[in-house]
C-alpha cells in the first residue's frame, strides 16, 4: 500500500529556514515524480513545488521561486523540501503527493495522489 509521511514542520521566526522530508513506501518511488503542497487556514490547497522521477527538473509556484528548493534520494525513497527566508504567508500545512503520469510538469492537485497527512509550518513575525 502507497503510504507518504511528511515530517519536520514547526514552528519558526521570519527569516528562518526548515527542511521537510516525505518518507515514500508502497510504491516504486525513483520512478515517479513527486510535488509539495500546502495549506493554509481559510485558504485552498496551493501548488508549491514539485520534482522528476530523477530529481534533474524542478518547478515551483512564484511565490515560493528562489527561497524554496525541492531534492530528492531516491536510494532512501526520500523527497525534501528546503524552505529559505521563511514568511508569514507560509504559514500552512505542507503536503506531499506522486504525480499521475501523462499530467505533464502539472500544478494541480487534482494531477497527484496518494496524498500524506501533512506536516504543520508555522512562521510568525
Amino acid at each position: 500500500q502507497v503510504q507518504l509521511v511528511e515530517s519536520g514542520g514547526g514552528m519558526v521566526q521570519a527569516g528562518d529556514s526548515l527542511r521537510l522530508s516525505c518518507a515514500a513506501s508502497g510504491f516504486t518511488f525513483s520512478t515517479d515524480a513527486m510535488g509539495w503542497f500546502r495549506q493554509a487556514l481559510g485558504k485552498e490547497r496551493e501548488f508549491v513545488g514539485a520534482i522528476n522521477w530523477s530529481g534533474s527538473m524542478s518547478y515551483y509556484a512564484d511565490s515560493v521561486k528562489g527561497r524554496f528548493a525541492i531534492s530528492r534520494d531516491n536510494a532512501k525513497n526520500t523527497v525534501f523540501l528546503q524552505m529559505n527566508t521563511l514568511k508569514p504567508e507560509d504559514t500552512a500545512v505542507y503536503y506531499c503527493a506522486v504525480r499521475r503520469y501523462g499530467v505533464g510538469a502539472s500544478r494541480q492537485s487534482a494531477d497527484f495522489r496518494s496524498w500524506g497527512h501533512g506536516t504543520q509550518v508555522t512562521v510568525s513575525s
